[in-house]
């Protein structure tokens, strides 16, 4: 099993069973000192002032929405190029998505393309630095401030990716929402981190985390609404392990990344990810090519499959889902994304793969190409 290719994995070890026992034995399950020592050692990493801990992804966007104040009757612009829970998080508190096409090379939207559909309506943008790239948020800020809109960053699958001013993404003082999913550049297993604005804002986000509950937690009174979006300690002790670790497992994952790119680069069926287009640093959250458009996508992965490499069409363009029926959109809305989305294809990524067993992807994957 030790030589098995598998599509993702997470680097666990001894450190991650060294806390999680050591809050076994606390007793301590839940939020306890080992939450707020992973919350102060993320913040510490990241460079910013305040960090909260959240049991999911989804959960740290959906109070990072109800942070900056979108709710019913707000339309926010985003890319449709994006894991389903951008777009659910807001249909949570009753926003309108609005979907804008996406950049050709980089596939995240761009503060032009979401000015195109700009108007009125408009009350905010949710820029998304899709599969690890960094959007250009100085380019979104300035449009915020312009149009005065409300400004939220999806990075949950860029934690550790540098942006063209050269900052850490979530170090911008934008709230930003991140994900330790067990595929992400690193794991809780389930969880998400919200990056607010101040530590006035992070008390706020605490209490609703925790049923609108005092953020002390001196009183079982309940200030507003919240919702059970608590982080467990055990979940939390392996984000400290991680955390401790994280820069060991950014450059494994990028390792990886360069002997794909070096294997495939010239090969006139794909385009391979870009590693930057200016002063920017991608953080590998996965290895993802597209496929030129006379070649059935859907096939491949099937012959891989038939020589035991797993693939996965990564990923369909959200505005075609059945929720987002209502509002309007029709495939062929917005070309470049749904181009995108037919032709990706992810491969087996993470920072455990060693050199051999990308040679074996890359050939398998175009033995699969030439049948």
């Amino acid at each position: 099993m030790g030589s098995e290719i598998t599509l993702s994995k997470p680097d666990l070890g001894g450190r991650e069973e060294e806390l999680i026992l050591e809050v076994v034995r606390s007793g301590r399950l839940s939020l306890g000192p080992m939450l707020e020592r992973f919350e102060l050692e993320f913040a510490e990493w990241l460079g910013v002032e305040d960090a909260i801990a959240t049991s999911s992804g989804t959960t740290a966007l959906h109070l990072g929405v109800r942070s900056v104040g979108w709710g019913r009757g707000d339309r926010v612009v985003l890319s449709p190029f994006t894991f389903v829970a951008s777009a659910n998080a807001l249909l949570y508190e009753g926003v309108e998505p609005v979907f804008a096409d996406v950049d050709p090379e980089t596939l995240n939207l761009t503060p032009e393309g979401a000015a195109a559909v700009v108007d009125g309506t408009i009350t905010g943008v949710l820029p998304i630095d899709i599969f690890g790239f960094p959007c250009d948020m100085e380019g979104f800020e300035r449009l915020a401030g312009e149009a005065g809109l409300g400004l939220l960053e999806d990075g949950a699958q860029a934690l550790g990716t540098i942006d063209r001013q050269g900052r850490k993404v979530g170090s911008r003082g934008t709230p930003t929402a991140f994900a330790f999913y067990a595929n992400k550049q690193m794991t809780t297993g389930e969880g998400g981190m919200l990056i607010p604005r101040d530590r006035e804002e992070g008390e706020r986000i605490r209490s609703e985390r925790n049923q609108g509950r005092s953020a002390d937690m001196s009183s079982l009174d309940h200030s507003g609404l919240g919702f059970n979006y608590r982080m467990s300690d055990v979940a939390a002790a392996i984000g400290v392990a991680q955390v401790e670790r994280l820069d060991e497992l950014l450059a494994a994952r990028e390792r990886v990344a360069t002997l794909y790119s070096a294997l495939l680069e010239g090969d006139e069926r794909l385009t391979l990810p870009v590693f930057g287009s200016g002063s920017e640093v991608r953080s590998w959250f996965v290895y993802v090519v597209r496929l030129t458009e006379e070649i059935d996508r859907d096939g491949v992965i099937e012959r891989l499959a038939g020589l035991g490499i797993p693939s996965k069409a990564y990923l369909p363009c959200v505005h075609t889902f059945p929720q987002f029926a209502e509002f309007g959109y029709a495939e062929g809305d917005f070309p470049i994304a749904e181009a995108a989305s037919r032709q990706a294809l992810a491969l087996p990524f993470h920072g455990s793969l060693d050199e051999a067993q990308v040679e074996t992807v890359v050939a398998r994957l175009k033995e699969a190409l030439d049948a």
